[in-house]
């Protein structure tokens, strides 16, 4: 993006960010060789001079231990039990073509969560790590094709298609159609 962001989520998301790296005594050196993102970017991430990307963000949640709904839940006043439609948080990731609206965000004491994902045609997201080891997924597709990579077996899905994984390892999503993947991605924390 670069330094005009504005985005309210975004300038929630850098400061958040900044407090766990500041909470754990780390410099963004230390953060960097964690994560292998580099120390500029993660320094203009928690300045909110750039978005983060789904990447990013994932290797991030998997050094500090979280879920990505639950990094993005942290920068929202406290939950309530019925999340209306208008009250969703929506995070995109312009440059992979990726959109996450946060149907049910975590909750204290609740292990689950529900995610809409929706990828652009064409689209490709690599992870190459989960945030949470062991991390259950139900990925339902709506609408569209996806296909997704687990522990180096490709699972490709239509319209009405469920997969249910654990994920241990790298993870890929893709959608190789001509128009958009649609999908409801449920979260449970082992």
């Amino acid at each position: 993006m670069g330094s005009d962001v504005t985005d309210p989520v975004d300038v929630r998301l850098a400061a958040r960010l900044a407090e766990l790296r500041a909470e754990r005594g780390w410099s963004l050196g230390d953060l960097a060789e964690r994560s292998g993102v580099s120390r500029s970017t993660l320094s203009r991430a928690e300045r909110a001079e750039i978005s983060p990307t789904a990447s990013m963000l994932n290797r991030l949640c998997g050094v500090y231990g979280r879920t990505m709904s639950q990094l993005l839940s942290e920068v929202e006043a406290e939950p309530a039990q019925v999340v209306r439609a208008a009250d969703q948080t929506v995070w995109e990731d312009a440059a992979s073509g990726f959109v996450r609206r946060s149907v049910s965000p975590p909750h204290p004491g609740l292990r689950g969560e529900l995610v809409e994902g929706r990828l652009a045609a064409g689209a490709d997201i690599a992870y190459d790590r989960p945030p949470v080891p062991g991390l259950e997924q139900h990925i339902w597709v709506l609408d569209g094709a996806l296909e997704v990579t687990a522990r180096d077996v490709e699972h490709r899905l239509a319209a009405g298609d469920c997969l249910r994984l654990r994920v241990w390892g790298p993870t890929r999503f893709r959608c190789p159609g001509r128009g958009d993947a649609r999908y409801a991605l449920a979260v449970v924390l082992p």
